[in-house]
């Protein structure tokens, strides 16, 4: 019972994390979303700063496996540790990469062609979300889960530019003089002009969005700080208990 509810603490973030996307995507806030950008934009930023991130701090691969029946859980496992497996995740979640996807995905997809034609396709629309979500799982990921210690300092730069430059987009957006994305004209219905919800939009990816990355740079400054104390701490333990031999 003890080892099932420590279970259940290690995986409360994966849940809460999938609980998070699955309320940005579904309805009432997927219909709401159709009609006004700014609840677009809110659905990404719940994708990509929260749902993204407490789905890596949940343990996502070990509570698979705990999930799995008995007998399926050593064939897995192995197949996870195969060199080429390993290969391809340590490739895909090497910082520069998994900032240039993160990047990529949230700059192309907010192209006004490509947001357009997700506003008016649900199975592009379905694969903008996805790959939000995906690579917003690779970026946090190698933030948050760095193979080495002396990579938390790669993370705080990955997390501060990912803030600039989503910043830089957010700006762009709320001032912009025209709509960027023509298919938004239910906003009128909601006492909102379609160039005042695309401003609306830009100060959501501008303010809130850049601050959960800023805010995840100063927590990865206080955990590399602290576990730079204590290796400082040890060594001069170690050297301690070498002299009074």
């Amino acid at each position: 019972m003890r080892a099932r509810v420590t279970r259940l603490r290690a995986a409360a973030p994966l849940l809460l994390g999938v609980a998070v996307a699955g309320a940005a995507v579904m309805p009432p806030f997927h219909e709401l979303s159709e009609e006004l950008f700014s609840a677009h934009m809110v659905q990404h930023e719940l994708l990509m700063t929260i749902a993204a991130p407490l789905i890596v701090l949940g343990r996502p691969m070990v509570v698979a496996l705990w999930m799995l029946p008995r007998p399926w859980r050593a064939p897995v496992a192995g197949f996870a540790q195969r060199p080429v497996v390993r290969r391809f995740t340590a490739a895909l979640t090497a910082p520069i990469v998994a900032w240039l996807l993160h990047g990529l995905a949230i700059w192309l997809w907010h192209a006004p062609p490509l947001f357009v034609s997700a506003i008016h396709n649900d199975v592009v629309h379905a694969a903008q979300h996805l790959s939000f979500l995906g690579t917003g799982i690779v970026f946090w990921w190698a933030v948050l889960q760095p193979r080495r210690r002396s990579q938390r300092g790669v993370s705080v730069l990955l997390l501060f530019t990912t803030a600039v430059h989503t910043g830089v987009l957010g700006a762009l957006m709320t001032f912009a003089r025209t709509p960027w994305y023509p298919g938004y004209t239910q906003s009128l219905m909601f006492g909102l002009s379609p160039i005042a919800d695309q401003q609306l939009a830009g100060m959501i990816m501008w303010i809130p969005g850049s601050v959960g990355y800023l805010v995840a740079a100063l927590f990865t400054i206080r955990r590399w700080l602290a576990e730079s104390e204590w290796e400082v701490a040890r060594d001069e333990h170690g050297r301690y208990a070498v002299l009074t031999r």
